[in-house]
């Protein structure tokens, strides 16, 4: 967790370019650990069945097909480059998954992680607000000996006159995906935390979700819709109103505080097919007709496409399905409902209250997860990318101890 949001995502090894990230190399460490505790007659592993592990296992086939499949003509070079870093990085982001799905093994490790998400989320959420008041991008400041900056940094990007932060994310659609997919846990822990700890449990949920809106993006409100939608039905009547309040009252102060981000992220929903981003989104899907038509079961090669050289998607579904053909975009399509249907499970599964609570909270992240990735290309990203593998291989880890959990009660 340190090595993923505290480190600028764009801080990498330069021979590896993107997958050298700090954060991604450790994780290609964690799948070589991973494999080696699975061969071990004694390890702690789990070895009984795994929906997560099975969809997972799927996803990094539909990777290996698709890379085989760019390679059986002459790439270029930066795109058989690219799609050499694309299995470095599936590589790292499943030894994420598979050591959380198998190695989880109580109640309270899997709280102990999630405590810690939050705690992370929660400082780069400090960090986002503080460059959204004061326009200085803190991330430019971090330096490693050896790692370069794969894309030089530069000022905060604006929208109408007001700052979007990004933190140590590669960009502010990125930090948004990031804050949404963390800010269940929050609520969660804000609401069943002792009374020494009250206070700061909603302060953390009170910096994410602020942070949130400071992106100016539409990914920021559609995260926050795919949240409530999901936590709040569940919560009890009296939960329900409070949470209501409190929107309205949030929703006042943003008002009065910085009543342009209202304004503008109103009008980015009611402009659409009218303004530069939207239309520029709509119009990928006819752009990419040609590329999903030379290659439509297996793809071009996971991270070949490139939007520099071709054109910006802002759609992570409309890249798998340029990139991994048909077969890719299923077997994310399924990863990411595995893990919703995995969580949903676990929770019909275990009478207790606050535990049930955590579990639809996986569900709301793996949620957010799949809304966030139809506004960016969110698998070019690794910060994201890594937290969003990290939920499902939670979720995964919840189904596995909700099931033993039943079967010792009966």
């Amino acid at each position: 967790m340190i090595l993923l949001l505290f480190i600028p995502s764009a801080l990498v090894l330069s021979p590896l370019g993107g997958a050298g990230s700090p954060a991604t190399l450790f994780a290609v460490a964690l799948m070589g650990w991973y494999l080696a505790l699975r061969l071990h007659p004694a390890s702690a592993l789990d070895q009984g069945g795994q929906p997560i592990r099975v969809a997972a296992a799927l996803f990094g086939c539909a990777i290996l097909a698709a890379y085989v499949s760019a390679n059986r003509h002459a790439l270029p070079t930066l795109e058989r480059n690219g799609a050499d870093r694309g299995l470095i990085s599936m590589t790292g982001w499943l030894g994420v998954l598979l050591l959380a799905v198998d190695g989880i093994g109580r109640w309270d490790q899997l709280r102990t992680m999630l405590r810690r998400v939050v705690t992370g989320a929660t400082a780069v959420a400090a960090v986002g607000i503080a460059q959204f008041a004061t326009g200085l991008n803190i991330a430019t400041y971090v330096s490693i000996p050896g790692f370069i900056m794969k894309v030089p940094f530069v000022d905060l990007t604006v929208r109408d006159g007001l700052n979007r932060p990004s933190a140590t994310t590669a960009q502010p659609l990125e930090f948004a995906a990031v804050l949404a997919l963390c800010l269940p846990f929050a609520l969660h822990q804000a609401r069943f935390a002792g009374p020494g700890s009250r206070g700061r449990r909603w302060l953390q949920v009170a910096l994410i979700a602020g942070a949130l809106p400071m992106t100016v993006s539409r990914s920021a409100v559609l995260g926050l819709a795919a949240v409530a939608l999901t936590l709040v039905p569940t919560w009890p009547k009296q939960h329900r109103r409070a949470a209501y309040l409190v929107m309205l009252g949030a929703a006042g102060l943003l008002w009065a505080g910085a009543s342009r981000i209202l304004g503008v992220l109103y009008q980015l929903f009611s402009q659409i097919g009218a303004e530069s981003s939207s239309t520029s989104r709509i119009g990928a899907y006819s752009r990419a007709v040609p590329f999903i038509a030379q290659h439509p079961w297996f793809g071009r090669g996971f991270q070949t496409f490139f939007p520099q050289t071709y054109f910006f998607a802002d759609n992570q579904y409309l890249t798998s399905l340029i990139e991994t053909g048909i077969v890719g975009l299923l077997a994310l399509l399924a990863l990411l409902a595995t893990g919703w249907f995995a969580a949903r499970s676990a929770r019909r599964a275990i009478p207790d209250v606050q535990t049930r609570d955590l579990l639809q909270c996986l569900a709301a992240s793996v949620a957010a997860a799949a809304v966030s990735f139809s506004t960016f290309d969110a698998l070019s990203f690794a910060t994201a990318t890594g937290l969003t593998f990290l939920v499902l291989g939670c979720a995964g880890a919840a189904w596995r101890l909700a099931r033993a959990q039943q079967s010792a009660a009966d």
